[in-house]
Parts: C-alpha cells; structure tokens; sequence
C-alpha cells in the first residue's frame, strides 16, 4: 500500500473518530441498556433514571426523586452546561439511562453527554438540509429520542428515522417515513416505544399534508404498520375500515388535494397492559374548514384522541376533542395515563388538555367520556355534552365564514406541545396554559401555494393599528395551573407576563420545576404553588426539565432556547419578552457553583432607509408577507428574538434584497424563492418591511 494512500485513510480515521466521540468501552458496554420491562419497572422499583419521554409509560412526568425537596431547593445552584451547535428552539425532554443522557436540538442533532459531568461523549449530525426549515411551522425543533436495546432513535426534520448506537453514536440504519415527498412533510415530534415496535408521526398540516402514524421494528427498521389519520384519495381503496368510517363524516373533495392534516406531530401514550397506543391527532389542512369540507362535517380522525393496538396499527376507540375542527385546536397536546378515584371506583383514564380549552378525563379501556371541564377562557363552546361528549358550540360567535370573529382559545392554545405533569402524591396535573385570542377569517378564494401557510385564512388586519389585533396583545398572559382531574377545578395558579412557558416537572420532593418565557428555571412547592427558588437562564424556556440521580446525587436539566412557535411567528407577543435564542443544556444540583457566560451586547439597530412606496403597494406587500414571510420573521414583521428581524436590515441587506429572497441562504435556512415570488412582488414585502420599521422608530 502507497503512502499517500496510508495517509488517506488514516485522515479518514481520525474524521470518523473525531466525529462520533465514542464512550471508552471500559466505562459502559451496557450503555442505552433499556428494555420494555425494565422500563414497566421503573414505575416500582425506581433507578433515578429517566428512561422514555415521560419518565415511564404512563408519561406522568413525575419522579420519586426526593433529595433536592422544598426544604433545601434554595440551595440548588448550576451544576454545568452546553452550548449546543445552532441558537434555535429547544424543545427536548432529554433521556438519561445508566449515568448517560442523550437529547436533541435544533435541526434534529444527537447528543450524548456524562450525565453527572457534562462531558460530551459522542454528537450525531443527520445533515438536515436547511431548506427544509420552510415547511417547519413552528421552528426546526426536535422533542428528542427514544432509547432501546443499544440503540438510540431520532425523527429528523426532513422526515428519517434513524437508529444509531447508543455507544459510538454511529448510525445503524435510517428509514424514510415519508409517503409523499412531493408534499412539505417536516418531524419534529420524538420517537415513541410501544412493545417491540418504535413509532413516529410527522408534521405539516399547515402547508397541505395527510396525517399518519408509522411503527417500525426496534431491531431491523422494518415497517410493522401505518395508521392514516384521514381519508385518502376517494378514488382508491381506504386503507383500513376506520378510514371508511372517517370519510362519511367529509363533504366533497378537495380535501385530499389540500392534504386533509391529522397530523400525529407530537404526543402519544403507551399503555403495556392493555397493549394500547394512544396517538394525539392534529388540526386540519387548510384550517377552515369551510374550505376544507364544504358543508360540515365531522372530520374524523382530526382533533382526535385515537386509541390503536400497538403490535398491529389497528383501530380500537376514538373520541374527537373539537367535531369539524376550524380553530386549529389540535388534540397532539400531551397524553397522560392515571388511576384516579371517581366516585366508589378507581378507574383507569387517559388524560389531555388539547388546545381547544377543555380538561379531557376519559376511560383509557374503551374511550368512554368521562368529564371535560374549562381550564382557560374559552368563547367557542360553552360546555360540553356529559351525555354524548360533544362540545356545545356557539355558531354566532364562531361562524367566521364570512366575517372575522375574535375566538379564544387562539391557535397558540390554552396549552399547546408543552408537556404537563400528573403527581400521584398530591392528585394534581400541572400544565402550562395561556389566554390568547385569535381574529379568524375565512379566505373564499383560497388555493394552495407553492410555500408559506395553507391554512385558508384571510391576512388579519393590519397589525399596527387593528383594534382587535391589540386587543390579541393585551390579553395574552402565561399560567402555571395546578388542575384536579377528579373535580375538574384548579387548585392554585402562577400568573406569568407571557404565554407559552415551558413544560413541567413534579417530584417527591413537593416540587413542581417549569422553564418561562421571560428566561427563568423556577421551582415551586406542588401542593401550594408558593415559589421557592429560581436561576437565570439567559433565553426563553419552552422544553420541559427532567431529573435522575447519578451515584447518589440527583441532578434536574433543562434544555434552554427560545424558539417554536411564539419565538419565530408570535410578533410582538413574542418581542416582549425581550430574550434571544442561547441554546444549552442547563444542569442543576445541590451545591452547584458554575456560572453562564455573560451574553453579548446588543447591535445597534441602523436607521431604515426612506419610505418611498405607496400605501397600496405597501398593502401588497403585507398580504405577501403575512403568507410568506411571517412563518420565520414574525407576524406584522416584528422578530420574536430567534431569526433576524427585518426591521432592523442593514443598508447593504436592503441593497441586496431582492437577490437574497430569489436565491436564498442555504447555510440559513432561507430558501430560494425564485419561480414563487417576482421581482415586483418581493419589493413590495421590502416596502412593508421598511414601512414597518418608520413604525417601530416612531414609538
């Protein structure tokens, strides 16, 4: 063998090396050592470790962990951090097994650290093309991974599942979830377990996709089964007889060449005993439904809590949150499995609070409704039905079909993905809630796009001066809410500036931790909500934290980054609370000492150059803006702290304008809107953008 060739391969050595950063195999061959029954142990014999998305199966998000408690968690401090590759949103709820912990962030990246020391032990880069960041609704995050056997499992953004060693990080095998890549499918909900089999969902809803639930063998990557979440093509075959059920609640056919939606983007529940999968159902695409399914309907299976066989994909139960759905109240909010004491009897139920407003109980077995309750303001129903279930809509206030209606919830949610917490101790589910409304308007003349928002809904007013847009802004507050699921009524409540704060975490210990939008770790007492202790994070929060133990010392993380949805299209809701995007891993412990490096000032933000345009294209700008362009750089042009804010453009970037929307920023995620956008019509958005930074000067 040549030299040059000794060389070569042995550079190609060192890049694999340096690439993976594989765990010595003399400090854990067992690493990523978790099987379904130890997992099914870990409810009773409990580890400190934090094994799947929700600590167990029943994905209570609580832990039994008791050495960091109220009387001590003043004392809890910084125990170390990681900056993590790209400042987007972070919104992963990290798995740690054995003294390793593996996360996520932006862009779909695999880390695996020591979870006691911070170290990074190896990083996985599925090279997610950046474009693909245009179909990513609410940013391009990831909610994490799955461990099992060995392996570790991560959805990336452009639609693969890949399972990699969960010793060298090296990936095993990769395959394509997609059904229809000439559709803008996006993942970034985490993997979940069920038996033998891990299973993912994906995204899209708002740019025009079809809904489904794919389960893939643990071992081999082999397709165990699908589930469609809504009708296909009416001209073929349904897949299923669920499906045949589905299609009678549509009406006509253009829902299949808009998408349908349905999307599983997020939550699903594993239940081992009774060998049920329970998937969380999205919105519908577009989001009227005036256009989606022209006189009425149903629209089964969205906004929907959908029960399945596990081994097999099949159809057992449903109960649909929001009948017709036309808000965006999707039912993908986090799934909670409990027993809980009703009346005489102790029944098994499932648990959600989905966007549409409403605190779901239901009977786990066979989806018998039990109770449904209000935990935020809600306008568009007034109850619902404790016969059949069913919310009792108020058609005059929600008819938006040929005027705006001003409707709360928004499609923000009264709770959105951010996980809530259910502590068997004190009976009480924690969650992350807001107030928010939403004008909504039906678009009559609506036609898909090439990109942006294919939701059918007319641009809101103009921002700047619409009464009911300020209104939107003045009312949106942030809640941590302790419900009781028995009585359906909130035990305390913690009023935050903001909405949208992160997920939640109780423990033994009598502590509920939460991450908030204003930049804060908090910890309260969970039988009073009376605040005990908090650390500066130096961005927004939206993951929920985590805590194990490691050789007798217990730890909480955090994955801190500002960013989803309210961060890139909130406007100035999410302006408000005044934090960028750092993304890290925080880790804490009794004693801790570390210290977060100070962040960098501010740029000076440059005069915008003059206002030339006419109001009438200035009108056609914000209407291209608000159907291209809000989705990354924020509603009515405001940034929200994580993409750049085009108010505040350099001369240069002004000059080069129109090149950069027609050619992109690849390395950015800015993709190329040549063939979508004219010239004429990009200086249009410019004349907006600039009219809208003349405004932000002036105030």
């Amino acid at each position: 063998m040549s030299k040059l060739k000794v060389v070569v391969i042995a550079t190609l050595l060192a890049t694999v090396i340096s690439e993976y950063r594989p765990i010595a195999s003399s400090q854990t061959k067992k690493t990523g050592n978790v099987t379904v029954a130890r997992i099914i142990a870990e409810e009773k014999n409990d580890q400190g470790n934090w094994l799947v998305h929700g600590r167990t199966f029943d994905e209570q998000r609580f832990s039994p962990l008791k050495q960091i408690n109220e009387q001590n968690v003043k004392q809890l401090g910084l125990a170390w951090h990681y900056k993590l590759d790209v400042d987007r949103g972070v919104e992963a709820s990290p798995i740690v097994v054995d003294g390793v912990m593996y996360t996520t962030g932006a862009f779909s990246i695999v880390y695996a650290f020591d979870a006691a020391a911070g170290k990074l032990l190896w990083k996985y880069d599925p090279q997610v093309n950046r474009e693909v960041s245009t179909n990513a609704c609410c940013d391009v995050v990831n909610r994490g991974v799955a461990v099992l056997e060995g392996k570790v499992y991560v959805a990336t953004l452009d639609g693969y599942l890949d399972a990699l060693n969960a010793v060298t990080g090296k990936r095993v095998w990769r395959v394509d979830t997609i059904t229809d890549r000439a559709r803008p499918y996006t993942i970034t909900g985490a993997p979940r377990i069920a038996g033998k089999n891990i299973v993912i969902g994906n995204a899209g809803g708002e740019f025009g996709v079809r809904g489904y639930a794919t389960a893939y063998d643990a071992k081999s990557g082999k397709q165990a089964w699908r589930f469609f979440t809504v009708p296909g093509d009416p001209k073929k075959p349904y897949e299923s007889k669920a499906l045949e059920l589905a299609a009678k609640t549509w009406k006509g056919d253009k829902y299949w060449e808009y998408g349908g939606g349905g999307t599983v983007w997020d939550s699903m529940a594993y239940d081992p005993e009774l060998n049920l999968l329970y998937l969380g159902v999205g919105n519908g695409s577009p989001w009227s439904s005036y256009a989606r399914s022209p006189g009425g309907g149903d629209n089964l299976f969205l906004s929907s809590i959908v029960a399945v066989k596990a081994d097999t994909g099949e159809y057992v139960w449903h109960y649909q949150t929001t009948p017709g759905d036309k808000y965006d109240f999707t039912a993908t909010q986090h799934l909670i499995l409990a027993e809980l004491k009703l009346g005489s009897a102790t029944r098994k139920v499932i648990m959600q609070a989905p966007k549409n407003g409403f605190f779901y109980v239901l009977d786990r077995k066979t989806g018998e409704f039990i109770s449904a309750e209000k935990y935020v303001n809600v306008t568009w129903a007034s109850h619902v039905d404790p016969k059949t279930g069913r919310p009792a809509e108020d058609a005059a206030a929600t008819d938006y079909s040929k005027e705006i209606k001003l409707i709360m919830p928004s499609p923000f949610g009264g709770h959105n993905w951010h996980p809530m917490s259910y502590s068997p101790l004190t009976g009480l589910v924690y969650l992350p809630t807001q107030d928010m409304a939403f004008p909504y308007s039906n678009d009559p003349n609506y036609k898909p796009g090439k990109r942006g928002f294919n939701v059918a809904q007319l641009p809101i007013p103009n921002p700047e001066d619409e009464a009911t847009i300020k209104q939107m802004v003045a009312g949106s507050v942030g809640y941590l809410l302790a419900w009781n699921p028995v009585t359906q009524k909130p035990a305390w409540k913690v009023t935050y500036k903001h909405p949208l704060n992160g997920g939640v975490l109780s423990t033994a210990g009598n502590l509920v931790f939460i991450g908030t939008t204003d930049g804060r770790v908090v910890a309260y007492s969970a039988d009073q909500g009376a605040q005990l202790w908090e650390a500066p994070a130096q961005t927004g929060i939206i993951a929920p934290p985590v805590t194990y133990m490691v050789k007798g010392e217990q730890y909480v993380t955090v994955m801190a980054g500002w960013g989803g949805v309210l961060g890139v299209i909130g406007g100035d809701i999410a302006a408000a609370a005044k934090v960028k995007s750092v993304a890290r891993v925080l880790t804490f412990k009794l004693g801790g000492k570390a210290d977060l490096p100070p962040l960098p000032p501010d740029a000076p933000i440059p005069a915008p150059p003059p206002l030339m345009a006419s109001g009438q294209v200035i009108q056609v700008g914000r209407m291209l803006y608000t159907a291209y362009c809000s989705t990354c750089h924020g509603g009515a042009a405001v940034g929200g702290g994580v993409i750049a804010d085009l108010r505040h453009l350099n001369q240069n970037k002004h000059e080069a304008f129109v090149s950069i929307v027609q050619n992109g920023i690849a390395s950015k995620g800015m993709p190329s809107y040549a063939g979508v956008l004219k010239d004429d019509e990009i200086k249009a958005i410019q004349a907006y953008v600039i009219k809208r930074a003349h405004d932000a000067k002036g105030k």
